[in-house]
């Protein structure tokens, strides 16, 4: 079989605006295991551009999300089995420039999609045609629902048990994936706190209806806590391990739930992770009938699909803010070209963002590589 629709015909595989496909591409690929993410990473200029078979995409990335994870998978840390090289980034939105007979039942070249797939981090990508979400436009914001987005919704709905009046403690809520957990937990009808290191955040935080802000470089979170919740708080986002993390599980109500969904603070150390007092967790969740509950993605796929048809709708509705973050504030400027990608992990470990770190891939149309 051909491996792309009517490959006789050459202008089948021109992309919709006329430009031709080009053999060679830039990528990212992780070359040695590190989670020092410029020491594992090399940008690749000459690699070939990939061919879609014949149930798969050749999407051409428009805009690429950045994830904390991004370096736990420059590490080696989620499967020890695979070997450099490999190619990273999670996530990506951009159009059908090419695709295989099969995958033309349901998409046409031109078309905009978002996927979550390794392999991101690059100027083409092939993706499987299930495993793509048509969008009715090429935008950034749609991208920060693909992993942020659904990460919130569903470790929420599954674990969170929200309902009206229940305290909501999000941590980095003005971050990714914490700008959703404080939108869904208000639509649950929660009391939200939202954690975050400076005012401009805070301010951010307010606007997408977060009740309560505790900027954690000018405030003692645990004090502010203890004397504005002093039953505790039912729920808590966390994202960022460590010292936080002790402080919420500390901060918990009788029978309160902590969702861990990451620990930020522990994945630039070698082992990735951050050091808790571990031993006092039996007796402080014993004494608090309390809960610690893991969340992760990967585990709750059979969800996704759902999860993110409601998210695309609320968005779409006006519903929801997906707050894009392109690095207009970094030093050096707007994140555009897979160049950038290095210093847009960096941004993310200082903590300036608010809201999702997108790159932008530019395109020329005429370019006839």
């Amino acid at each position: 079989p051909r491996p792309i629709l009517d490959m006789s015909y050459s202008r089948h595989f021109l992309d919709f605006q006329g430009s031709s496909i080009p053999s060679s591409m830039k990528k990212l690929v992780v070359t040695k295991l590190s989670q020092n993410f410029r020491e594992a990473v090399t940008l690749q200029q000459d690699s070939p551009v990939p061919l879609p078979g014949d149930g798969d995409l050749l999407v051409r990335n428009r805009f690429v999300g950045i994830n904390a994870s991004d370096i736990n998978y420059s590490a080696g840390r989620y499967d020890s089995s695979v070997k450099p090289p490999f190619d990273i980034g999670f996530e990506g939105v951009g159009d059908v420039v090419a695709l295989g007979l099969s995958a033309s039942a349901d998409y046409t070249v031109g078309q905009a999609v978002a996927y979550v797939k390794a392999g991101s981090f690059a100027e083409y990508t092939v993706v499987p045609a299930k495993q793509a979400v048509p969008l009715p436009s090429v935008k950034p914001e749609f991208l920060t629902l693909m992993v942020s987005g659904a990460t919130a919704y569903i470790s929420l709905k599954e674990l969170g048990e929200l309902s009206e009046g229940k305290k909501v403690l999000v941590t980095a809520a003005a971050g990714g994936t914490g700008q959703f957990a404080v939108q869904l937990a208000k639509r649950a009808k929660c009391h939200v706190i939202g954690t975050c290191s400076s005012d401009e955040k805070g301010g951010f935080l307010k606007s997408i209806g977060c009740d309560c802000t505790i900027n954690y470089k000018t405030e003692n979170v645990e004090s502010v806590l203890r004397k504005d919740y002093p039953e505790g708080v039912d729920v808590v986002y966390e994202s960022v391990g460590g010292k936080m993390f002790d402080l919420a599980l500390n901060s918990l109500a009788t029978k309160g739930r902590l969702i861990i969904i990451g620990f930020i603070t522990g994945y630039q150390n070698p082992t990735g992770l951050s050091p808790i007092k571990a031993e006092l967790l039996p007796a402080k969740l014993l004494k608090k009938s309390a809960s610690v509950r893991g969340f992760f993605l990967n585990h709750y796929l059979s969800e996704y699909k759902n999860a993110l048809k409601h998210l695309l709708e609320m968005y779409e509705k006006g519903d929801l803010v997906c707050e894009v973050d392109f690095g207009d504030m970094s030093p050096e400027g707007k994140f555009i070209g897979l160049e950038s990608v290095f210093r847009a992990v960096d941004y993310m470990y200082m903590g300036k963002n608010i809201g999702k770190i997108v790159v932008e891939l530019p395109h020329s149309v005429n370019s006839k590589l």
